[in-house]
């Protein structure tokens, strides 16, 4: 499987064809693409390989116009965007790249954690209108803090590593009873992270089980007041309820890069009444998705991804 045909449909860094050449694969790099246009693409040529981030929903008609396909990679960590059952049933493997980017995602969990609680954000914007303001921006320090973690996958343990130097309490829960402790947080029970944590941190997967998973009675259910932050999906967590809990005070504050709908000129009213209050609050922090968005990730996801195409390609060769 020499040379095997990987068609590639959204912008990637350069470094990624290089990458791939080395491993034997051509990569057929074609960003340009419409997600109409994909499934006359995919039959066009006997296309092994297809690498996407997130054009287009994978689904069983999709693979039905790649016949050769044996794989599918995804530029990133979240597959949302895929049917997983759909591959499975097509004997196609999914590969994505949770490594790539999850130093970013740790390091901004961080610092959007501390802007919420040191109020850099809105501090600014006063300075910049020639207001000095000390006193209303006193903040909180997280170490005397206990940070709880909601999914204690890459993401999670990314941001655990960081917290470290901090001296704070790091708990996590993970549905996934596989998930091994490490030295950077204490796995317990959902009840006991609700019960201690100052700060909930979410990284958990989108998928139709976690739907708002953190919604009303999950955030009433945290024993005392506490701030969140997601730099996971924006879906897993219920927005109007959010904007309850945060104007009841039971949510302190928010640090937000994802929303439930980041297209945001398709608001449904119930979304822009939402989104019309979380961009005026002063206590959450908003940013357009970009926790795994750097320089650096952008290369690292082509390494990881490389080398994960390499592998699987030579475990069906031989």
């Amino acid at each position: 499987m020499a040379n095997s045909l990987c068609l590639i449909i959204d912008e990637m860094h350069p470094s990624l064809l290089p990458m791939l050449a080395a491993i034997g694969v051509e990569g057929d790099y074609q960003p340009q693409l419409t997600a109409a246009a994909v499934p006359a693409a995919l039959a066009a040529r006997p296309y092994v390989g297809l690498l996407v981030r997130s054009k287009l929903r994978i689904t069983s008609d999709l693979l039905a116009h790649g016949p050769h396909l044996r794989y599918v990679a995804r530029a990133g960590a979240g597959v949302d965007n895929i049917d997983e059952k759909a591959l499975a049933a097509a004997g196609v493997a999914l590969l994505n790249a949770p490594e790539g980017n999850r130093d970013a995602v740790g390091e901004f969990a961080l610092g959007q954690l501390l802007a919420l609680l040191r109020h850099t954000v809105p501090a600014d914007a006063e300075v910049r209108r020639a207001e000095w303001h000390r006193e209303a921006n006193r903040g909180e320090e997280l170490g005397p803090k206990t940070v709880g973690l909601l999914g204690y996958g890459h993401m999670g343990r990314a941001f655990a590593r960081r917290l470290s130097g901090f001296g704070c309490t790091v708990l996590a829960h993970d549905h996934d009873p596989t998930v091994f402790p490490d030295g950077h947080a204490r796995l317990v029970p959902l009840a006991e992270l609700q019960a201690r944590a100052d700060v909930l941190s979410i990284h958990i997967p989108y998928s139709a089980a976690n739907h708002q998973f953190v919604n009303e009675g999950f955030m009433a259910d945290f024993a005392h007041s506490f701030w969140l932050v997601n730099t996971a999906r924006g879906e897993v967590v219920d927005q109007a309820a959010l904007v309850a809990q945060l104007r009841a005070g039971q949510v302190r504050g928010a640090a937000l890069d994802v929303l439930d709908n980041e297209k945001l000129p398709t608001l449904t009213p119930a979304q822009q009444a939402a989104f019309d209050y979380l961009r005026q609050a002063p206590n959450v922090v908003l940013s357009p998705h970009i926790g795994g968005w750097t320089h650096q990730s952008y290369v690292r996801i082509n390494e990881v991804l490389a080398a994960k195409i390499g592998a699987f390609l030579g475990s069906i060769r031989n």
